[in-house]
């Protein structure tokens, strides 16, 4: 059976009928006749068939009975031109939204007005990037020479990377005066730049990985690989800015009516109990206009320090999307984050008891999980709390309308995958104290609305942070001054074993106070009672996990001990001190590590980055911190550390934001495949022992021109089904589906026409030379890219002979499939 949307072929089945007829589509013309009848043999085996400028099919020998047509050497297994272009497209370009198959391209208007969307929005990135700075010209990647210290690694736009030793004064051969020189050391020698000069120039060399170390130090006199590095970032980067577009125009497509404001949103906003901070009505506001205004889902990211009121907008947003008649989803990372989502809705939405509220998670008896099913599907739940299990296949939505992510950077990659296959068609509602650095980054650049509430409540008062090599002693006088003043204390460490041995300890000076252990491996009755006591304060040191990271509002608990805390991750850390300082009383955070000596450069500085950034409401700051201490991580589920190690992250970033202000350059224009023409003649002949096994051969090469007609998508699936079902075709049968793919393929790339002048190969191209550089610098072969020129309006191949037909279809078909290599790189519609 044919895959859906694939091309049906003709059935195996050989049917014999005495009949003379002529086709004619596209280019080719195919004649039938009948054989005269012969005792010996298959009569069909003697048919005779002519294709007009295309194929000739002719009489060949018996051969064997099975798969008579295959030649020496030529298996169904062999890896061939066509399936490892078939294997490149599939692999290269099959995220990309607008080169799918059945994603038909926007058409030019459409695209304009997208594109002049994004630059106003990449706009507005750079000028939060800029910040009040109005000095900056430019981005502020480049790195300042007079805080390098030696044995810094930095990297030099044009020369590569080397490291840092000094500045000195030295004087220069043209002037008397001694100069500020900035010595760097590369692999063949050292080199000195003028200050100025160096400032302008030199970047820092940060790796998204634990080490800073490059692989080798450029050289000054051989600048060729310090340029491959370079062009192969620069490509790296294209192809992020098209993702990101495509992600982009995508969400824009997507249409949804927009909700209306009604007099109840007015009483429900009444009922909140605090002044709202002017960063949260900016928050609220911002989210009521994505609601009411827009036709577009909404994709926004609310970024708040702990406590200052993250929640509240979600709950406002919520209940204008389920006054409308839709659900709401509310996913959280942990059980105890879900089950106190749960119980904060609750008591907001008490007043409504029209309004249903659900919990779903792991833990829930298999009966009570069938109910919530049910009731989710019937649409009998309006708004839905849950963990990662929201997310499963047996969820089934009766009119979801809005989805709440607290904390993404909690979820896995399977989970963040099904979350952004979902905000295409509904409203999407981000929370984030440290957001992770692929939603901070898209915030950032203006691809993602965000709201950043950074103002405290008038109460809060800043977290006193220590950071210090662990000590008993110390840990005891912190628990003894926090249990002394009536408080409550979080003990946490990352490792589930070690709770036991903490506990002993504990319960050897503090006999007579109540401790208890929370992890995520307990029974959920025990957890949550475990929880419940220590909220109201019958339990007084809780030894935990990372599962208080998220959501938990304790005023009495104001001191919090992290040990081992080499082992969390920057935003863990940042997260885990937020559970403390949620009242008007001074909090603590203790943090403690092993040993100095024993931790990475990326460790110490997470740890100063910590410190640094104490004050409230310094969540995106610190993120931003992030950002530069280990990249930004996952741009789009894939780790692009590689692409970074190239130039490293500071050039890298600088070229991306180059690339984004510059997206409308880097457009190809494609042409209708029917004016695509391939003046090459070529007549491949097809056997006769070939085409006996298909049922109508003329229908056979019908569909193909079809599929090549639609989009290399429809082609490739149509070269594998014919593979799948007659096996690997005749080097003849290649041949044309080679013609089709070069006429895809320069439909797609903007050619118009190819033919060949002795040993000149010509294409006349719509093709910008800023397009057609960036394609020749992303093409592998050396052989293909330095034989090919820009001239006008056309693209030249200078070839050191004349070559045979067969042989000049293969040359250009390896050269486009070259050049359609660089195609995620660039926006094609």
């Amino acid at each position: 059976m044919a895959s859906a949307g694939a091309f049906p072929l003709p059935n195996l089945q050989s049917k014999h009928r005495d009949l003379s007829f002529r086709f004619f589509f596209s280019d080719f013309l195919v004649q039938l006749g009948p054989p005269k009848p012969s005792p010996s043999k298959c009569p069909c085996r003697d048919w005779k068939f002519s294709v007009r400028t295309n194929a000739v099919y002719t009489e060949a020998s018996r051969g064997p009975a099975v798969a008579p047509w295959k030649e020496k050497g030529n298996s169904s297994s062999d890896l061939d031109d066509i399936s490892i272009l078939n294997e490149r497209i599939r692999k290269e370009l099959g995220k990309r939204q607008g080169l799918r198959a059945g994603n038909k391209a926007v058409n030019s208007t459409e695209v304009e007005k997208y594109i002049n969307t994004v630059k106003q929005q990449q706009q507005l990135g750079l000028q939060k990037l800029k910040g009040d700075n109005k000095d900056k010209g430019g981005i502020g990647y480049k790195v300042d020479p007079y805080t390098l210290e030696s044995g810094d690694y930095v990297v030099h736009k044009k020369v590569g990377i080397g490291r840092f030793v000094a500045i000195k004064y030295d004087v220069s051969k043209s002037s008397s005066d001694p100069t500020e020189y900035v010595f760097i050391e590369y692999a063949d020698g050292m080199a000195k730049l003028p200050v100025k000069q160096a400032a302008r120039m030199l970047y820092r060399y940060n790796l998204p990985s634990e080490t800073r170390r490059p692989r080798a130090l450029s050289k000054l006199n051989d600048t060729s690989a310090w340029e491959r590095r370079r062009v192969k970032g620069k490509v790296a980067v294209q192809k992020m800015v098209v993702d990101l577009m495509e992600l982009y125009l995508h969400r824009l497509k997507q249409k949804r009516l927009s909700y209306r404001r009604t007099p109840a949103m007015a009483e429900f906003v009444s009922q909140f109990p605090y002044d709202p901070t002017q960063d949260q009505k900016q928050a609220f506001i911002d989210v009521e206009k994505d609601l009411t205004e827009r036709e577009t889902p909404m994709d926004r990211l609310i970024c708040g320090d702990v406590g200052f009121g993250k929640t509240e907008v979600a709950l406002r947003a919520i209940f204008i999307v389920v006054s409308a008649g839709k659900q709401a989803m509310v996913l959280a990372p942990t059980i105890v984050l879900a089950k106190q989502h749960f119980d904060v809705i609750s008591e907001r939405f008490c007043s409504y008891p029209h309004i249903s509220i659900g919990l779903l998670c792991r833990f829930q008896k298999k009966s009570e999980k069938e109910e919530h099913l049910s009731s989710i599907k019937n649409g009998d739940l309006d708004i839905i709390v849950g963990t990662h299990a929201l997310l499963g296949n047996r969820v089934v939505y009766n009119n979801l309308g809005l989805l709440i992510v607290d904390e993404e950077q909690r979820f896995g990659v399977k989970q963040k995958e099904k979350i952004a296959s979902m905000k295409t068609s509904v409203d999407v509602l981000t929370l984030s104290a440290t957001p992770i650095p692929r939603t901070l980054y898209l915030a950032l650049t203006g691809f993602r609305d965000a709201s950043l509430i950074s103002t405290p409540p008038p109460e809060r008062v800043p977290i006193k942070t220590h950071l210090s090599a662990y000590s008993k002693e110390k840990v005891l006088s912190a628990i003894k001054f926090e249990l002394d003043r009536g408080g409550q204390v979080f003990y946490v460490l990352p490792r589930i074993k070690d709770l036991e041995e903490v506990m002993e300890f504990l319960e050897q000076s503090f006999s007579h106070v109540a401790i208890a252990i929370a992890h995520g491996k307990q029974y959920s009755k025990q957890l949550e009672e475990t929880m419940k006591m220590f909220s109201l304060g019958d339990i007084k040191i809780l030894i935990c996990t990372n599962i208080v990271e998220n959501g938990l509002n304790i005023q009495n608990a104001n001191t919090i001990i992290i040990q081992e805390v080499q082992q969390f991750g920057l935003a863990q850390l940042y997260q885990l001190r937020g559970r403390v300082g949620r009242a008007d009383k001074e909090a603590y955070a203790y943090l403690f590590y092993p040993d100095k000596s024993l931790l990475s450069e990326q460790a110490l500085e997470r740890l100063a980055a910590i410190e640094e950034y104490r004050d409230l409401g310094q969540g995106f700051q610190l993120a931003e911190r992030d950002m530069g201490i280990r990249g930004f991580g996952s741009i789009f589920g894939e780790q692009q550390s590689g692409d970074i190690g190239n130039v490293g992250v500071d050039l890298f970033f600088e070229m991306l934001f180059e690339s984004l202000s510059k997206v409308d350059e880097h457009r190809v224009i494609s042409v209708s495949y029917k004016d695509a023409q391939f003046d090459v003649n070529i007549t491949p002949r097809l056997s006769s022992e070939y085409i006996s096994n298909i049922n109508n051969p003329v229908e056979l090469i019908n569909e193909a021109e079809r599929a090549a007609e639609s989009d290399i998508w429809s082609l490739m699936q149509f070269t594998e089904q014919l593979r799948r079902q007659y096996g690997k075709e005749p080097h003849s049968m290649e041949i044309l589906l080679k013609k089709l793919y070069v006429r895809r393929m320069a439909a797609d790339l903007g050619i118009r026409r190819i033919y060949a002048s002795g040993k000149k190969v010509v294409m006349t191209t719509n093709m910008s030379k800023k397009v057609f550089k960036l394609m020749t610098e992303a093409m592998t072969s050396d052989i293909h890219r330095n034989s090919l020129t820009y001239t006008g309006a056309e693209i030249k191949a200078e070839l050191l002979l004349e070559l045979p037909d067969e042989q000049l279809l293969n040359w250009i078909f390896q050269c486009l499939a070259e050049l359609y290599a660089s195609l995620p790189a660039l926006v094609k519609y």
